[in-house]
């Protein structure tokens, strides 16, 4: 089994890399294979709204968005993760979740009965909001997701911050764990 996780920032080894390689790492420790991506340097559009993907299983707009919905459709689990800029996810965890969204929304429901689930990180404010997209994302598309006592949420500013706040790096640590437990409970049951 295999987990993906995407790291949403376009800071490439900042916080939201650190917290997602966290989560990945108590995966890992369950036997999971895993692979961190970071969407820093790529370019992925908002959708326009097309509905080019009804014909097809992907994006008729020329960018880096189809190699990274490969990754997704291949893996058993998906994290996403995205540092909180001005109250929302980042544009390019907008642009993935909106067109990889209608890709396998017209398309037979392509991640149903993947495990998945967001972690977010900020400074201050927008997490909770953040947390709730993300989350929406997630359960419209299908996913099996699991809960976490701290929510999937960190704080820090500078530069590895992140590992600071003693309660997020439990959190994330609790979702890999929790997300590796429903991965195997899935493929047992012969999902």
């Amino acid at each position: 089994m295999k987990a993906l996780g995407i790291s949403g920032s376009p800071r490439i080894d900042g916080n939201t890399m650190l917290i997602t390689r966290h989560a990945l790492n108590a995966m890992a420790e369950e036997g999971i294979q895993t692979e961190l991506l970071s969407l820093s340097g790529l370019s992925i559009l908002g959708c326009n709204s097309c509905l080019a993907c009804k014909d097809e299983e992907r994006c008729v707009l020329e960018d880096d968005l189809m190699p990274v919905y490969e990754k997704m459709k291949a893996a058993d689990g998906i994290i996403i993760s995205t540092p909180v800029y001005f109250g929302s996810a980042t544009a390019l965890v907008k642009g993935l979740m909106e067109r990889t969204g209608f890709i396998v929304r017209n398309n037979r429901g392509t991640f149903r009965g993947k495990v998945g689930g967001p972690l977010v990180v900020a400074r201050r404010g927008g997490l909770t909001f953040t947390l709730a997209q993300m989350n929406f994302w997630f359960q419209t598309l299908e996913f099996y997701m699991t809960g976490v006592p701290r929510w999937n949420i960190a704080v820090g500013n500078a530069k590895g911050a992140v590992a600071d706040d003693r309660e997020g790096m439990e959190g994330a640590w609790t979702l890999g764990k929790n997300l590796a437990f429903l991965m195997k409970a899935v493929h047992m049951a012969g999902g």
